[in-house]
């Protein structure tokens, strides 16, 4: 009995372990996805204008539109490799707002004609590709398909979505340079498409379009960030956790009364920290963890007002830390560990303040616990850098202070969050588990997890998931992701999660999208109402609607309405591989409900945070978590779902033939963006 037993037992065990290394989309089965995506461009790169009357099709639907969308979503659904969930199942016979995943509603131009507003397959863990067909979804303001395994390019037909609010593709296996079609979508205010295999540069049109919330971490790009960056009049922007080289740009200066969180962390950004900093006002997330900065730290930085997290570990830092940056007023979290500090104000000695979570072990501190041998420090500190001297330095003095801020109802998307530090993480490999907008581990102690997604909205909206939330931030425009908790040097920064869309009301109506991975939150403003912002929590994966704050620390999802500050532990250190998650960790799976109805405005974008991991002892809470997505009803499905029935496949060259493989579960960071936002008119 024993010998059969034992036999079972491990009978079992390697039926698990084959699951389990089953469950992963390889590198052969992508290669194959894209290249069958790749065979449909040559015949048709984009959408002929009279592509619809060339399908033939055997149903009969209300109008036109419903026909096109019926036309796109079978060609989608064609393109699928794996539906291990089974949710593409239904999607037969002409109700295609019956389909899983899709929300219809009255057309925003003819309250009397129904049309498919939204796309939501967040966390449905589907292979296959984006045909072509989609850009004859020109009535959708949102797209969420984050947490899946789908391949290739964004499809230039994208182009056609002209009311599209907010794009969700985070923690996928896209490919390619940046996707710059999403800059030809008129109306796009939410862009989250972290935790993906996109490289090369950055254009500069991507900070000049009206977009509130941008989330970039976790991907291959490199080259320097564009002059000029500080043109985007985004309230969250995560860029952690890739291979950014250069300076800080000096015009970020000019973001003053927009930008509420920036995660800059884990790359390899060099130069001094510009004093330009000092222009933002409204800021409350600053994170340049783990980069390789040098030159001391900005007198000017204590013009950060309403600043709550700073996180300038691991680097190369040297001088004092003046008392001006301990002392301000909103401060919660100051990480200045592992740089060649040799000396610090009263106020930043960690034993001397309890309001505050102060870090500064591993300096040059005389006096001080856990400090750099002093050989390494008398050989470092000797090659100081003078940043009045480096060309892309911060200059001798301090720019002068920009008037009070301003805070602008309609672009403030940017909502605190309660949300605790994100707990250590190994940063996997960017599809890994949901993360804080920013969760990338850190060697260092990370500081408590930063709102980087999309702020709370002032709409009640649910807090996004712990692993991910990225809930839209309530602005007039689309929500900026919530705030990112910026996580210790080393970790991969999420960002998020997503940082919010703002006060750009896009024409479309808003749509909440689902929170994003545990740190992260990104969820889309509404237009005629203030969208939430959106947070990233950490890698975890998240099952809450709203999408997580994005915090370069993974923090937990933030799901609390706008801005209650709240107590956040520390997050632990996290080991930092390639691609870990950091600054936004993917979106956490979460369901997000469809977009309802809503007024004229357009629909607020959602942004899914990225998940920030922490390897630092607990922070003090953070006054401002990330703002959950704005939960919305789904639309009402006004056509009855018709029985399905045969119809015969669009006119479409056929694909080569595949193997049928059934695909495992994704093992990447699990997030999920905000719910669909409400919008007017849908």
């Amino acid at each position: 009995m024993k010998g059969s037993g034992c036999c079972l037992f491990i009978s079992l065990l390697l039926l698990q372990s084959f699951s389990f290394f089953a469950s992963a989309l390889s590198d052969a089965e992508a290669s194959s996805i894209a290249r069958r995506q790749l065979l449909t461009f040559l015949e048709t790169d984009d959408l002929p204008d009279d592509y619809e009357s060339t399908v033939v099709v055997t149903e009969t639907f209300p109008n036109s539109r419903l026909r096109r969308a019926f036309i796109a979503l079978q060609a989608w659904k064609r393109s699928i490799y794996s539906d291990p969930l089974n949710t593409t199942a239904n999607w037969v016979g002409a109700d295609v707002c019956s389909y899983t995943g899709v929300f219809c509603t009255s057309a925003l131009d003819d309250p009397n004609v129904q049309v498919v507003a939204g796309i939501d397959l967040n966390h449905a863990d589907i292979a296959g590709y984006l045909p072509v067909e989609l850009g004859l979804l020109s009535d959708i303001a949102l797209f969420h398909i984050n947490s899946n395994r789908f391949c290739g390019l964004i499809p230039p037909s994208f182009e056609r979505m002209i009311l599209l609010h907010e794009l969700d593709v985070s923690n996928n296996r896209f490919v390619g340079p940046f996707p710059e079609v999403v800059l030809r979508i008129p109306n796009l205010k939410f862009l989250d498409i972290r935790f993906n295999d996109f490289e090369g540069k950055l254009p500069p049109a991507l900070f000049t379009k009206e977009l509130d919330a941008i989330f970039l971490n976790n991907n291959r790009f490199t080259s320097h960030i564009p002059e000029n960056f500080g043109d985007s009049p985004a309230s969250v922007i995560v860029i952690a956790n890739n291979n950014f080289t250069g300076c800080i740009p000096t015009s970020i200066g000019k973001m003053g009364n927009t930008l509420n969180e920036v995660l800059m962390l884990n790359n390899a950004l060099g130069g001094c920290i510009p004093g330009e900093l000092a222009l933002l006002g409204n800021a409350t997330v600053f994170d340049v963890s783990s980069n390789q900065l040098s030159g001391s730290l900005p007198m000017s930085l204590g013009g950060l007002k309403k600043v709550e997290i700073i996180d300038v570990s691991s680097n190369s830092l040297t001088g004092v830390v003046h008392g001006g940056v301990c002392n301000l007023p909103k401060l919660a979290v100051f990480t200045f560990a592992d740089n060649l500090f040799d000396g610090e104000d009263n106020r930043c000695v960690p034993q001397n303040r309890q309001d505050v979570w102060l870090e500064d072990a591993d300096n040059c501190l005389q006096g001080r616990p856990k400090q750099k041998p002093a050989e390494t420090c008398s050989s470092e500190i000797s090659k100081a850098v003078d940043c009045s001297r480096v060309k892309c330095g911060g200059g001798s003095t301090p720019p002068k202070q920009p008037e009070a801020p301003i805070d602008d109802p309609h672009r403030q998307s940017h909502v605190p969050m309660n949300h605790p530090p994100p707990p250590p993480v190994a940063s996997p490999p960017p599809p890994p588990p949901p993360v804080h907008s920013p969760p990338p581990p850190v060697a260092s102690p990370p500081p408590p997890p930063v709102f980087s997604p999309p702020p709370p909205p002032p709409v009640a909206s649910p807090p996004p998931p712990p692993p991910v939330a990225s809930p839209p931030p309530p602005v007039a425009s689309p929500p900026p992701p919530p705030p990112v908790a910026s996580p210790p040097p080393p970790p991969p920064v999420a960002s998020p999660p997503p940082p919010p869309p703002v006060a750009s009301p896009p024409p479309p109506p808003p749509v909440a999208s689902p929170p994003p991975p545990p740190p992260v939150f990104s969820p889309p403003p509404p237009v005629a109402s203030p969208p939430p912002p959106v947070y990233s929590p950490p890698p975890p994966p998240v099952a809450s609607p709203p999408p997580p704050p994005v915090y370069s620390p993974p923090p937990p999802p933030v799901a609390s309405p706008p801005p209650p500050p709240v107590a956040s532990p520390p997050p632990p250190p996290v080991a930092s591989p390639p691609p870990p998650p950091v600054a936004s960790p993917p979106p956490p799976p979460v369901a997000s409900p469809p977009p309802p109805p809503v007024a004229s405005p357009p629909p607020p974008p959602v942004a899914s945070p990225p998940p920030p991991p922490v390897a630092s002892p607990p922070p003090p809470p953070v006054a401002s978590p990330p703002p959950p997505p704005v939960a919305s009803p789904p639309p009402p499905v006004h056509s009855p779902p018709p029985p399905p029935s045969p119809s015969p496949p669009p006119v479409s060259s056929p694909l080569p033939p595949l193997e049928d493989i059934v695909l495992p579960p994704n093992l990447g960071f699990e997030y999920s963006s905000p719910p669909p936002p409400l919008f007017p008119g849908y």
